[in-house]
């Protein structure tokens, strides 16, 4: 037990590190010193240099609280759905949400819409997957995990066939490279009333995985076990559902599609913390935040013209989640 404590202590350090990192690190460089100079100048109401003050507060407060956001809900994600489906290779996207999101989001782009209505459009059919998942799930007479598994991969595969089909009648010259970039993942349109869109949703789904996070300690122990000790297994896994698809779809809908984040930064978190959700669930979203923080910092620094974050994440997804397939391989 006291380990916990310490292991989040040395993360939240970590996270500070990472936040300090991203702000600082860039095109135009901020010396720690000028940072804490601006930020202190700011509060006082007092006027700094225009330069300064637009890439402090103009550029990268709202990309780092953005990535931060993100890389903490989706990591939060991901811990409870592979805590829900008792399996370790599941990530936020498993339910079709990003697929959802990505439907929704090419639809706004092919449509004309503004980036306020790129983001909601992208929400809204975010939800629409999970939705359709667990109302099939529900009527189905199989295993009630397994049924929804199976209906999101479903929802999910109908909104990627449904994207494909816009990608083929935008207009090449201008929809089609915009739908194909937002597919990619970036944070760099993201804006602070970007951010006051996707705070509710994303903290409306957070609180609800922390209040979850003992009854799915118990849920990887599996259903029969969970209702033999008095949980509510149907309650409990739609308010897991709706909360991760919550955060993680108002997260797509601001950032693009970022996938790994969700899959890899939980098993980071548990080498961390165990496997008590009561410190691994705050572990990951440390983890999370200071990961996209780095990978954010990276994907605007490494080459003349931004990287896309989907690209970079894949660069380190791929290769762990062959490593996970092995381990599982070599204990059975």
């Amino acid at each position: 037990m006291k380990k916990v404590p310490h292991s989040l202590v040395c993360l939240t350090l970590i996270f500070t590190g990472a936040l300090l990192f991203s702000f600082c690190i860039g095109k135009y460089p901020v010396s720690p010193a000028e940072l804490a100079g601006a930020l202190w100048a700011k509060a006082r109401g007092a006027k700094l240099s225009g330069a300064l003050e637009a890439v402090i507060f103009h550029v990268r407060l709202p990309r780092v609280l953005a990535a931060a956001l993100v890389g903490a809900a989706l990591a939060a994600a991901g811990t409870a759905y592979q805590c829900l489906f008792n399996n370790p290779l599941v990530s936020p996207d498993v339910l079709g949400a990003s697929a959802g999101a990505g439907f929704g989001a090419a639809l706004g782009i092919l449509r004309g819409a503004s980036y306020a209505g790129i983001s909601v459009s992208a929400f809204a059919f975010g939800l629409a997957p999970v939705i359709a998942a667990l109302a099939v799930s529900s009527r189905s007479r199989a295993n009630p995990t397994l049924a929804l598994v199976l209906a999101g991969i479903m929802a999910g595969s109908l909104f990627s066939a449904a994207t494909s089909y816009l990608k083929l009648i935008a207009d090449p010259t201008n929809a089609l490279p915009a739908i194909t970039y937002w597919l990619m993942g970036s944070l760099a349109g993201v804006r602070l009333r970007d951010l006051t869109f996707a705070i509710l949703p994303v903290g409306t789904g957070l609180a609800v995985l922390f209040l979850c996070r003992w009854q799915l300690n118990i849920m990887t122990q599996g259903e029969d076990e969970a209702r033999a000790l008095g949980i509510n297994t149907r309650a409990v896994r739609v308010a897991v559902v709706a909360g991760a698809t919550l955060a993680s779809a108002a997260c797509v809908s601001i950032s693009g599609m970022i996938g790994w984040v969700g899959l890899v930064v939980p098993h980071f978190a548990r080498s961390f913390t165990g496997q008590d959700n009561r410190a691994a669930l705050p572990a990951a979203m440390l983890l999370g935040a200071s990961f996209l923080l780095v990978v954010d910092t990276a994907a605007r620094t490494i080459a003349a013209h931004e990287v896309p974050i989907g690209i970079l994440t894949a660069f380190v997804g791929a290769p762990f989640f062959v490593y996970l397939i092995l381990q599982r391989g070599n204990r059975t």
